[in-house]
């Protein structure tokens, strides 16, 4: 079974990330237990204001074997196919080594003792620096194709530079491998120097740390283009929540205009008392109506999915993948009993008062293939904790400590601590893992998976 797998993506976001095959259908659910004192509740934190602001979804072509990225054979040569094959399978290769440098560059800073680490940036040195001349072997004769290979390739030579540059600092020191850290070095005054020879960038925008990181994204998100799906978010309730509306607004006139033809024939002239009642009840109209009509639609509305994400391809326009999402707060006594049992296997000093939040995805791929050498698509859930620390206090404390007969105290900072649930069925069967998500006011300390 293909399990969905969460990770830390910044400082105060993570991320759900799972594979889809052709026509699949898989449901994701997150149950998310906010201790109370974090003050996180339906008042606090409306359920569609987050969903816009701090859920995002991505969906684009993947494929297991990073280090070969795929690429049909019409790209070698531009004279095969029309122009627009060349720009999709150009950006599916160029995408694809980005992914897979990034990959690799991260497992490679897990790598801390220098005898391993340099080894393995040497080879990945190696495979990118092989990567990069195949792409700049079939440089273009057409002058319509030209502006695409070099947005691609000047994303590529910059991005590889910087991955490298990365590594060196992250990675441990050591005068061992004084001649392997110089390659790599070089390799980055090689990408640099052949990007000023094709002059790829002015000299104004190199000299901008700002400017050059800005061109770089935009060269990013054109590279996406046919690799990662256009994605489009409907409300799905709009109409009932109108009808809801409606009707309520409906009874409630109803009701006033009864009580005014009751004022009406008891009052037989205008008079201050009239007025005066006819005030009141038109005030009480205004007051009550939006109470009740938010009431009546949160019962209408539990358990109902709330939107609809469509991926479509951004070359062929078609329907790749669906979503139906739901994001609510719940009761304890609507949790599933796997949810639930696995809740209660915490200790007893973690079962602190606590909110419940629900979120729910459903994804149902709609197409029958995908592009040759891609057999799954990545679908990606990435979820900003940034307010939930809104009300977060913070860490004034200090520890003291007694040596001998010195008094010492060092400043401490205040964390908490959220328990969520992953669930996730593909294929008829059903996966569960529980997570402890640590976090402060700045970021996430750590997310641990328990059991």
């Amino acid at each position: 079974m293909n399990k969905a797998k969460l990770s830390q993506d910044e400082n105060l976001s993570f991320k759900v990330s799972h594979q889809l095959l052709p026509q699949d259908y898989q449901r994701i659910d997150l149950y998310f237990s906010l201790p109370v004192e974090m003050g996180i509740n339906p008042s606090t934190l409306n359920e569609e204001e987050f969903f816009y602001s701090n859920i995002k979804n991505h969906s684009a072509y993947f494929a297991d074997k990073l280090h070969l990225p795929l690429v049909r054979s019409r790209f070698i040569s531009q004279n095969k196919g029309e122009q627009s094959d060349y720009r999709l399978n150009l950006n599916l290769y160029s995408y694809q080594v980005k992914k897979a440098l990034d990959a690799d560059i991260k497992q490679t800073l897990k790598l801390k003792a220098a005898e391993e680490f340099y080894p393995a940036a040497a080879e990945l040195a190696e495979q990118t620096t092989m990567l990069t001349k195949k792409l700049r072997r079939y440089t273009p004769s057409d002058n319509k194709l030209t502006s695409f290979f070099e947005n691609a390739d000047n994303y590529l030579s910059w991005h590889v530079e910087q991955s490298f540059l990365k590594l060196l600092n992250k990675g441990p020191k050591s005068t061992d491998f004084s001649a392997e850290r110089e390659s790599l070095l070089s390799l980055c005054r090689d990408e640099n120097n052949y990007r000023i020879e094709n002059k790829y960038n002015s000299q104004v925008t190199l000299d901008d740390a700002n400017r050059i990181t800005n061109k770089m994204r935009l060269l990013q998100r054109l590279i996406e283009y046919g690799v990662v799906f256009k994605r489009q978010t409907r409300y799905l309730n709009l109409n009932l929540k109108r009808l809801v509306r409606g009707v309520v607004t409906a009874f409630i006139m109803a009701f006033v205009m009864l009580l005014v033809l009751n004022a009406r024939s008891n009052f037989t002239e205008v008079t201050l008392a009239l007025v005066a009642f006819l005030g009141l009840i038109y005030g009480l109209r205004e007051t009550f109506k939006e109470d009740i009509t938010s009431l009546i639609w949160r019962k209408i509305q539990k358990g109902r999915p709330k939107w609809q994400n469509l991926f479509t391809h951004s070359v062929t326009k078609k329907r790749i993948l669906s979503q139906i999402l739901w994001l609510e707060y719940i009761n304890p006594k609507d949790l599933p009993k796997t949810v639930n049992a696995l809740f209660q296997q915490r200790r007893q000093q973690n079962k602190q008062a606590a909110q419940l939040l629900h979120f729910r995805c459903d994804n149902k791929v709609m197409a029958k293939e995908f592009l040759p050498g891609y057999d799954e698509i990545q679908q990606q859930t990435f979820f900003n904790l940034t307010p939930f620390v809104r009300f977060l206090k913070k860490g004034a404390g200090r520890l003291y400590t007694l040596d001998g007969q010195k008094i010492s105290s060092q400043g401490v900072e205040r964390r908490y601590q959220i328990n969520l649930i992953l669930r996730h069925f593909c294929k008829g069967e059903e996966s569960l893992q529980r997570y402890k998500i640590t976090l402060n006011r700045s970021e996430i300390v750590n997310i641990e998976p328990i059991g």
